[in-house]
């Protein structure tokens, strides 16, 4: 199969990770898949959410994402508000990094996520969740730096698949995004655990089969980016 771009179907798009992008969050990275780019922060407060009782020792990890103007063609709208798309995804990456840090760990902390979209051509859900994760990292290096007081007790990265034209294939780009038969993001601990599964039928029904030959690429495709020396 020929894909839009000429990467074999289990190929993920070149990656390019900047890290240390901006110098007032703890951690920054500016993270690239192919064509799409998010800048992603992460930034620590002593103060906890409402939520959270006043005298509570554990910590707490909450995320925002938002597609920039610019980031779109034609041009978004820029909102006030995450719409119900941009509040889906912010839950899911705080889900995602919650779920390799020890909180008790971490204190009566809280670490904002940033997520801003600064040019999309698919994935850049799982993108953000990457390059959250990265700069999580960083910010907690830099308030623990002896690792065995580090909260932090496994990495995490995410990817999605697909099915186009009957082919089970990694990362897609938004055009074949858009036409895809099957359409999924799976998010995985370095550890090989799951901690989401988002799959839908686009426009056709998925076997078994083709569940698990799409859950086989999606864990080959997190752990090649795991192992990226910038992620390891």
């Amino acid at each position: 199969m020929s894909r839009i771009d000429g990467r074999l179907p289990n190929q993920l798009r070149p990656i390019i990770i900047q890290q240390d992008f901006t110098k007032r969050a703890a951690g920054s990275v500016l993270i690239s898949a192919g064509e799409t780019v998010v800048l992603c922060t992460a930034s620590v407060s002593d103060e906890l959410p409402r939520c959270m009782p006043k005298d509570s020792t554990s910590g707490w990890i909450t995320a925002e994402y938002r597609m920039l103007p610019g980031s779109t063609s034609p041009r978004s709208q820029r909102a006030d508000k995450p719409d119900g798309r941009a509040t889906e995804i912010q839950r899911l990456i705080g889900r995602s990094l919650r779920a390799v840090v020890d909180m008790e760990k971490l204190g009566a902390k809280t670490v904002n996520i940033d997520c801003d979209v600064l040019q999309a051509d698919g994935g850049t859900r799982t993108l953000s969740i990457t390059g959250s994760y990265i700069a999580l990292r960083t910010a907690i290096n830099k308030i623990f730096p002896a690792p065995k007081t580090s909260p932090l007790n496994d990495s995490v990265a995410a990817i999605s698949v697909g099915i186009l034209n009957g082919i089970p294939i990694l990362d897609l780009c938004y055009e074949e995004d858009s036409k895809a038969e099957v359409d999924m993001n799976i998010v995985m601990t370095g550890s090989g655990k799951f901690v989401e599964i988002q799959g839908t039928g686009e426009k056709s029904t998925f076997t078994q089969y083709e569940l698990n030959q799409m859950l086989t690429l999606a864990r080959e495709g997190i752990e090649k980016l795991l192992n990226d020396n910038s992620l390891a």
